[in-house]
């Protein structure tokens, strides 16, 4: 797995999640599909790395207020898909009470990742519509989508694309999980908590990590969200998002082999 970390200076959680094998035997192909959070932070050095990673499209998921703070600074053209579920609202202006303790930031999240599939079906259709359409992409050009941390609403992304690519539920779930190895901890959780919410810059890594990393209740909710309204994930792909079988026969010819 952690060859899939990709090593450009200033980035947050950037890596590949192709490579993993699906239920048909067929492997998603490498290079082709990129995850992470804010590329704000990339150096000189970052930027050409990133540069040769081929990306031709980049899918933002960040609010506007996010954008503002930590523009994108770099050149690919940008698909601007603002995700911000009510729990993630309700999360920010109860932050800064110290008493928020873990039970309550856990189930902030949970029912954060279980509104992603639930209430932003739309959102997320957008995203499959460029993924399928753009230019660039079917050419041979890399797609990267993001967010902040990279791990919630991309998190959802990530999901939706390999399931859509075969990819069975139980390997979805390791991609998912992976983020709390991947993101770096010392050198961007703490800093940025810090900056944000002084008064709780002492409190556990674990308590951090409620937010700042994922669990597997996180996602679980999200596909419990999906399974109340549809028969399986297959038909939340076809009837909440719309793809077609031509769609899924489209994004196979490109990303599996």
């Amino acid at each position: 797995m952690h060859d899939r970390i990709q090593t450009v200076d200033g980035a947050v959680n950037l890596r590949d999640f192709g490579g993993y094998s699906n239920v048909q035997g067929r492997v998603v192909t490498r290079d082709k599909l990129y995850r992470s959070g804010t590329l704000h932070y990339l150096t000189e050095n970052g930027v050409s790395k990133f540069e040769s990673l081929n990306v031709q499209l980049i899918c933002d998921l960040r609010r506007q207020d996010e954008k503002d703070h930590e523009p994108t600074l770099i050149a690919p053209e940008r698909l601007e898909i603002p995700i911000d579920p009510g729990s993630a609202m309700e999360m920010r202006e109860r932050l800064s009470d110290d008493a928020l303790g873990f039970d309550d930031r856990v189930h902030f999240m949970t029912e954060l990742t279980r509104e992603l599939t639930r209430d932003h079906a739309a959102d997320y259709a957008l995203m499959f519509e460029s993924l399928l359409s753009h230019a660039g992409l079917n050419e041979g050009g890399a797609f990267l989508v993001h967010c902040s941390a990279g791990k919630d609403r991309t998190g959802v992304a990530v999901a939706l694309i390999l399931q859509a690519l075969g990819v069975d539920e139980e390997t979805v779930f390791k991609d998912y999980m992976f983020t709390n190895e991947a993101i770096d901890y010392e050198g961007f959780i703490l800093p940025r908590l810090v900056k944000q919410y002084e008064s709780q810059a002492d409190i556990s890594k674990a308590l951090v990590m409620t937010l700042a990393g994922v669990r597997e209740e996180y996602l679980k909710a999200a596909y419990a969200a999906i399974h109340e309204a549809h028969e399986s994930v297959e038909v939340y792909l076809r009837e909440a998002i719309g793809l077609s079988d031509s769609d899924i026969r489209h994004l196979s010819a490109r990303y599996l082999s």
